[in-house]
């Protein structure tokens, strides 16, 4: 049976939401466990709590926890025996351990992944990738959202390789259509590296490019990947929750005004709540990142049960959707090199 190995452990609401999330994500569905890592005593606890197949679910016990305040690489290197580096191993060695989720430090899940799980052949750079609430109803891949703060052409054309295989493998998107995020739709805008980005990805095969798009077209534009450099893909991901929270505290605000806008509420709370909702990007799950040998979703960091349930799942459907198998294949028709040729264009 696939196995999706979590951190118990990561996170700043470890261990308690991490396995309330986790055993959450067995009602879903049934055809995949659960191997928690992190500290027998505290995980026992919280199993302790709940109703579940215990024959779905298994323990492993780890001495070690990575913070936050932890260096990454001396972190993987040094905390051998923590819930996030044993997760790693599992997932590397256990053949029936097919994703691997942690709330933990973004770092040392970046780090570990590349150290301990490896790129796939001919990657360049591994890519965050989250899904972004759009207009449509349905997500906006948005690759790379932080791994990489400084980016070169070819990082930037496999990345939409990359998030093209995952919304073939994971949504079932036949053709995805991949945008170049910068500041203004016309093919000359940009600096020399989305303008030099822009050209190579026009050039890539197997990858539907419609061309640049703008900040706004991430979540009210017509494409299903946004590709972007990790610094200006971070900051859009940030205003976006940004965004999202000014919302919800603003129409508090105002139905909170008078006893005339709370009655008001009344009548209105049901889209209100389902506004709240769609502009939430954590219901979607963490950010999977993509260009391992093996399925790894990074949870955000203050994630409660409610938001481990998705990337768990997320991981479930990345597998099962052949998600590696995937991207090997479009990477190899790709063929794009570090020196920013798309070889077999």
């Amino acid at each position: 049976m696939l196995k999706i190995v979590v951190d118990a452990m990561g996170g700043d609401n470890a261990p308690g939401e991490i396995v309330k999330g986790a055993l959450l994500s067995l009602q879903a569905r049934e055809d995949f466990a659960i191997v928690l890592t992190g500290d027998e005593d505290l995980v026992r606890r919280e199993l302790e709590k709940y109703s579940y197949d215990a024959s779905r679910v298994e323990l492993v016990h780890c001495s070690q926890v990575i913070t936050n305040d932890d260096v990454p690489t001396h972190a993987v290197r040094g905390k051998r025996d923590s819930s996030l580096v044993v997760g790693l191993n599992l997932l590397k060695t256990d053949g029936e351990a097919g994703g691997f989720v942690s709330a933990g430090s973004t770092g040392a899940v970046l780090t570990g992944g590349i150290m301990l799980v490896g790129r796939i052949k001919g990657v360049l750079r591994p890519a965050l990738c989250p899904g972004i609430p759009n207009v449509r109803g349905s997500q906006t891949l948005l690759c790379d959202c932080g791994a990489n703060a400084e980016c070169k052409p070819a990082y930037l054309a496999q990345f939409g390789v990359m998030a093209s295989a995952y919304a073939k493998a994971a949504f079932g998107i036949s053709s995805p259509r991949v945008g170049l995020l910068t500041n203004g739709t016309e093919e000359h805008k940009g600096d020399g590296l989305h303008q030099e980005a822009h050209q190579l990805l026009k050039a890539t095969a197997g990858i539907d490019f419609v061309g640049n798009i703008e900040g706004r077209d991430i979540m009210y534009g017509d494409v299903d990947v946004a590709v972007s450099d990790g610094f200006s893909g971070n900051i859009a991901l940030k205003a976006i929750e940004g965004c999202g929270k000014t919302v919800a505290a603003m129409l508090k605000k105002q139905f909170t005004a008078s006893l005339g806008s709370k009655l008001s509420y009344l009548f209105a709370k049901k889209p209100i709540s389902g506004l709240a909702n769609a502009l939430d990007y954590s219901r979607f799950g963490g950010s999977v990142f993509l260009g391992l040998k093996k399925v790894v979703v990074k949870s955000h960091g203050s994630s409660k049960a409610k938001s481990i349930v998705p990337s768990v799942l997320q991981a479930v459907e990345a597998c099962r959707g052949g998600l590696i198998g995937t991207m090997e294949r479009m990477l190899a028709e790709a063929g794009i090199s570090e020196a920013g040729k798309a070889e077999n264009a």
